[in-house]
């Protein structure tokens, strides 16, 4: 899912995105209830009609961005108290509250307010703070007035299994529509994150869809489809578009570097995007050196194209009976640069 935290994927329009073929992005709760606030967005029809998308569009919940800004949160039983990072004005967001916002965005998928956990993180800490999100996903699960928004619930449990066991069976218990696992990525060891994706994507029933948040690398997403993972979000694409690291299929291209100040080939000779069908590495290099905007636009283009074909690559191969082949053959490309 392209991140379009703002109501906007950043540097490109809708009608990119259609093209690229992103048949879903993710909106930022936290960042729409500051501004310019759920209740202007829903006079406004809902945030499809607001910017104009008529795809499907999941909104996270907030607890993310709180975690993220915890010198200005403080977690209670009630919920999240915390100052906006814009203007520092005393905030509230209840997992009822998140519900209502989400709600009032009219997202297709909704998320459970759920308290992440920093690593590290010890046991006895890691144990209070699962146990909140637990009680958060039925408080926002009562709250849940229009069943055609799904609502998605979060698994937490930091780095400990049976905390992660324990978690996705009462998430189970309270029963939704599809189950997500937060409280990765955080800056655990790699092997840790694909340790603790298998130990709870055993404990989830296979015919509900299960959501990696925040993650990550073209490497991250196959490794995490082959644990069983079937949705993703990150900003890295769009993010390393706008600072110049762009996906290939045989690696990373740090585009500013002197190499391609000549090179007339395109960014990817496999890839058929507008950028590469357009334009050279050489030019690409101009422009980002050069600061111009379109920099940004040309490069985003590029690696959402590359993450969405990826994905699309994979579920062909999934249909097909072979990724085990498809996976090796991925790293094989990788090696090969």
């Amino acid at each position: 899912m392209p991140v379009g935290t703002q109501a906007s994927v950043k540097a490109v329009t809708v009608e990119n995105l259609k093209e690229i073929g992103a048949q879903i992005i993710l909106g930022n709760t936290y960042h729409l209830f500051i501004r310019p606030g759920h209740q202007l967005i829903e006079r406004f029809g809902g945030l499809h009609r607001f910017m104009n998308w008529d795809r499907a569009i999941l909104t996270d919940s907030g607890g993310f961005q709180i975690f993220s800004l915890h010198e200005l949160a403080t977690i209670s039983e009630e919920g999240a108290s915390f100052r906006s990072h814009l203007d520092g004005s005393k905030l509230f967001l209840s997992p009822e509250d998140a519900i209502e916002v989400q709600q009032s965005l009219g997202s297709d998928i909704m998320m459970c307010l759920d308290t992440c956990i920093p690593f590290p993180a010890d046991e006895q800490q890691t144990i209070a703070s699962t146990a909140l999100t637990s009680r958060w996903a039925a408080r926002c699960r009562a709250a849940h007035r229009n069943r055609e928004q799904l609502l998605f619930g979060i698994t937490q449990g930091g780095m400990y299994p049976e905390l992660r066991r324990r978690s996705a069976e009462e998430l189970l218990e309270t029963g939704f529509d599809g189950y997500a696992i937060g409280g990765l990525s955080v800056g655990e060891p790699k092997n840790q994150m694909h340790d603790m994706t298998e130990a709870t994507v055993a404990c989830l029933p296979e015919d509900f869809p299960v959501y990696l948040m925040g993650v990550g690398t073209p490497e991250d997403l196959v490794e995490g489809v082959w644990r069983g993972i079937d949705m993703f979000d990150c900003v890295m694409p769009t993010r390393n578009a706008r600072n110049g690291t762009l996906f290939t299929s045989t690696g990373k291209v740090v585009i500013k570097n002197s190499r391609y100040r000549e090179d007339e080939r395109p960014l990817d000779g496999a890839c058929s995007c507008y950028t590469c069908r357009n334009y050279s590495r050489a030019y690409l290099r101009h422009l980002f050196v050069s600061r111009e905007i379109l920099a940004y636009h040309l490069n985003t283009i590029h690696n959402l194209f590359y993450y969405v074909n990826l994905m699309a690559q994979i579920r062909e191969a999934i249909e097909n009976d072979r990724y085990h082949e498809f996976r090796n053959d991925f790293y094989g490309r990788l090696e090969g640069e």
